[in-house]
């Protein structure tokens, strides 16, 4: 087991190990700016970006959140939002990597299924990986989080309690599936898997799931970013299972020259690799 986590923080004590609830509440803050812009107007005021992706003052509002609270509590680690980034990570060792709405479209759909991503990044090499992350279901007021010897945990309203994913053999795989979009990858990946039951969910909610036990698979052919799938990577290994690239190795991030994903499988173990294999080109 690595030793705790120690990085420089705003406070006369000087470095201390990290504070992970900091960053939960700061994920929850979060979330309470984008329902404030959920809740206040029927009509959600929609702009496009310059890659034609969609951008809302939810965005904006929770992005600002974050920034501002992250540079209170860690103020040398870097920032990398989808929104905008903070600091250079190339001089650093450490990097927060942040989707502040991951989910937009589900946000402007009204359908719930969005969250807020917040993953602490170590550097690895030539890339980077997913240490700590927390994601927040603003709508539900449900927190996932874990990492490195963190256990992964789910907190709502009733309370928090440990997660873990399904280490049983399931007769029935359930195969989690995005909410607004679907390829011919994911439906000949979907019959090489042979029985299952489709799990339909949006947003960084497709990983957690898998996280908690409530699904066993799940299969990414489409376009990602960094910040995408971060937080949910380290929940979910926090919690016994795999996010692996299309070589069946841990995924790994570039925070700096190629934001874009690799396709990847979220799984709660390894006996769909060869499968998985199988499906690349």
């Amino acid at each position: 087991m690595r030793s705790p986590l120690i990085i420089s923080k705003a406070s006369r004590e000087g470095p201390m190990p990290l504070d992970y609830m900091e960053i939960v509440e700061l994920a929850i803050e979060a979330g309470l700016s984008i329902m404030d812009v959920y809740d206040s107007s029927d009509q959600i005021e929609v702009h496009s970006k310059a890659d034609e992706s969609p951008l809302t003052k939810a965005d904006i509002a929770a992005h600002m959140t974050i920034i501002r609270g992250l540079a209170a509590i860690y103020p040398d680690i870097p920032v990398v939002s989808e929104e905008g980034k903070v600091g250079d990570p190339n001089q650093s060792k450490l990097a927060w990597l942040v989707d502040p709405l991951d989910g937009t479209k589900e946000f402007i759909k009204r359908n719930g299924m969005f969250t807020v991503n917040i993953a602490l990044m170590e550097k690895e090499g030539s890339g980077w990986k997913p240490i700590f992350g927390v994601v927040h279901a603003p709508t539900t007021r449900t927190t996932w989080f874990g990492g490195i010897d963190i256990p992964a945990r789910k907190k709502t309203d009733a309370g928090t309690s440990e997660i873990s994913v399904n280490d049983s053999q399931p007769s029935r795989v359930r195969l989690v599936a995005s909410g607004s979009h679907r390829s011919d990858r994911d439906e000949k990946f979907a019959k090489d898997i042979g029985d299952h039951e489709l799990v339909r969910m949006g947003s960084s909610l497709k990983a957690c799931i898998v996280a908690e036990g409530s699904a066993d698979l799940y299969p990414r052919f489409g376009p990602t970013s960094c910040w995408d799938i971060a937080a949910a990577h380290a929940v979910v290994e926090a919690a016994g299972g795999l996010v692996l690239s299309p070589n069946c190795e841990p995924m790994t991030y570039d925070l700096v020259e190629e934001v874009l994903n690799p396709y990847f499988l979220v799984a709660c173990s390894t006996r769909w690799n060869d499968i998985w294999a199988q499906n690349q080109d």
